[in-house]
């Protein structure tokens, strides 16, 4: 009856008189909406400088419009070439390739066409700019023969009266080059677009790009001579222009009658006369090859790899380089990574133990290179490890003393201990290089003091060691953030009950740190797997990094997508660590002290 009578009473009511339930739901959405609004900035900041970019990187390293967008009817027009013939399309694909190529060089966007296609067969940029300069040369024949029989075809302002509507010509007549709306859009006639396709099609383009692009009047310009050959080409197809009463009409019907005595155009043998190449097969195959708006060239190329009309194949062997570099980024920045945790794991422990006065003193020590530039101290290591730098010429120095001779037996054991740790590095990274085919990489090796200097520039060991002190403060800040929350006592305790100091270390304290070591080995090989003007500087070939190379397709060779392909490559490869560190080690278990 109870239970009856409550249901009679209809929903709980909150105080505005309101359902609860619904009162509760706004109050949660309004809650949800003020934390939404307090992180937007970072997330929008996230979006922009992070998320958009990579995005962006992953488009480009599959993008390939310029070849579609530049050469549309010379792709369409290679879907009916068989290459298997061994010999070049016919030509009509000649004839379409002049299309493309003279409206390309118009807008200048021929010789980035051949910088792209060169990426895939070298001598295509200079073929394509050696061609965008004569092929103007080819519809000049018919520009030619056309203003010859009738000065009519000569004036820019007798083609607009020909392909423009009375209403545009009526706005050009009265528009002002002052206007800052521009000059009225070109529209075609009636009609003429049925009649004369080709030229119609020809003289939308000329037009459009004159008024848009170069920015001209258009009622002072000349017409390409694309519009020449493309009307050439109509008259001689069969069009009809008995019936047409529009402007012109006797000039046009008289061109209609002339033009199958005009002399015409071999474009097959007109390009092959510019350059040779264009009788290569392998010239159009490699066009055709890459004509589709999407492609997995540039990953390929990525992994030494390339396309061809068979399928996928290896590179030359003198020309594979990536798989070399990714397998020696992977590997140096593990040893960076391994170097920083010896060398800054003893430092933390003295930051996480010492009186406060000492341990700050220490910090400082630690934290000064943050406050040089970069640059500064790479070029500093440059300086100190060359053949006559600061280190050579310390130790030949040493040597020459009579304390050196002295002490030379205990320096040379510690010298070949050091540089024994080195070697193991380099000869880990050769063995990995020949069981992935890669090229072998020079020992570092060492003689007596004072009579052979050490070679430490320009070579893996000096981009070991410039990269090691340049990231050592971003594994011993984690460590140390993680030692200074480990309480002495529990050492102590372990030491009162029998434990010796190493096994009240190994068995107690490392335990306890090993977060500290995981924050800063993610932190240092994230940092070093991307770095690359350390490697620059002091690498010289054999210590260089893949960065370097996507460095250098950004800055100087310009392949964009090449770079975005090995970046892709990179971060996936990243990626891939990550997960494979979170399912051994446990991506909960790093912690950066607490």
């Amino acid at each position: 009856m109870r239970n009856a009578e409550r249901a009679d009473a209809g929903p709980v009511l909150a105080a505005d008189g309101t359902p609860l339930k619904k009162s509760l739901n706004r109050a949660l959405r309004l809650s949800k909406l003020r934390a939404l609004m307090l992180i937007a900035p970072l997330l929008i900041f996230v979006v922009v400088t992070f998320i958009a970019p990579i995005a962006d990187m992953l488009f480009r390293s599959v993008e390939n419009n310029i070849v579609a967008d530049t050469l549309p009817r010379t792709i369409a027009a290679l879907d009916d070439w068989d290459e298997t013939t061994g010999n070049p399309p016919d030509n009509a694909t000649f004839e379409a390739l002049y299309k493309d190529m003279y409206r390309a060089v118009e807008a200048k966007a021929h010789t980035r066409l051949g910088s792209r296609l060169n990426y895939e067969l070298t001598g295509m940029s200079s073929l394509f700019r050696k061609s965008g300069r004569k092929v103007e040369d080819m519809g000049e024949v018919f520009q030619d023969q056309f203003e010859d029989l009738d000065g009519f075809w000569k004036d820019g302002e007798n083609w607009n009266a020909l392909m423009g509507t009375d209403s545009w010509l009526a706005a050009m007549e009265g528009w002002d080059t002052s206007d800052k709306k521009g000059q009225p859009p070109f529209e075609m006639r009636d009609g003429l677009a049925a009649m004369l396709p080709q030229t119609a099609t020809a003289f939308q383009d000329y037009a459009q790009f004159i008024q848009r692009v170069d920015e001209k009047n258009l009622a002072r310009q000349d017409p390409w001579a694309l519009v020449y050959s493309a009307l050439y080409n109509d008259l001689t197809s069969g069009a009809d222009v008995s019936g047409y009463t529009g402007p012109a009409v006797a000039e046009l019907q008289a061109a209609a009658a002339a033009v199958d005595g005009f002399e015409t155009v071999d474009y097959r043998a007109a390009f092959v006369d510019i350059d040779e190449d264009w009788a290569d097969p392998e010239v159009w195959k490699t066009v055709r090859l890459y004509g589709p708006n999407l492609t997995n060239g540039y990953f390929l190329n990525a992994v030494d790899m390339q396309k061809t009309p068979q399928g996928v194949e290896m590179r030359p062997e003198n020309q594979q380089i990536y798989i070399t570099l990714f397998w020696r980024t992977l590997v140096m920045s593990l040893a960076i990574t391994g170097m920083c945790i010896l060398l800054g794991y003893p430092v933390a422990w003295l930051l996480a133990n010492l009186p406060a006065r000492s341990a700050n003193l220490l910090m400082i020590l630690v934290l000064l290179p943050f406050w040089t530039s970069l640059l500064v101290r790479t070029s500093a290591w440059k300086v100190m490890l060359q053949q006559q730098g600061v280190v050579n010429d310390t130790l030949v120095w040493y040597h020459s003393t009579a304390v050196g001779k002295i002490l030379d037996p205990v320096v040379t054991l510690l010298m070949n201990v050091v540089i024994g740790a080195l070697n193991a590095v380099v000869w880990i990274w050769n063995l990995l290089s020949g069981i992935w085919g890669a090229v072998d990489v020079e020992l570092f090796t060492y003689a007596a003091l004072g009579f052979e200097r050490l070679a430490l520039i320009n070579n893996v060991t000096g981009t070991i060691i410039a990269m090691t002190h340049i990231l050592l403060p971003f594994m011993i800040l984690p460590l140390y953030s993680v030692m200074a929350t480990i309480p002495p006592v529990y050492l102590r305790a372990a030491k009162s009950m029998g434990a010796t100091n190493w096994t009240a270390f190994w068995r107690v304290y490392f335990p306890q740190s090993v977060p500290g070591i995981g924050a800063g080995s993610i932190l240092v090989f994230i940092l070093a797997i991307g770095y690359y003007i350390t490697p620059e500087i002091v690498g010289g070939t054999k210590g260089v990094f893949i960065s370097n190379r996507i460095a250098y397709h950004i800055s100087s060779s310009l392949n964009w997508g090449l770079a975005a392909a090995l970046g892709s490559i990179l971060l996936a490869a990243v990626l891939l660590l990550y997960w494979a560190y979170d399912r051994i080690v446990g991506i909960d278990n790093v912690k950066l002290g607490g």
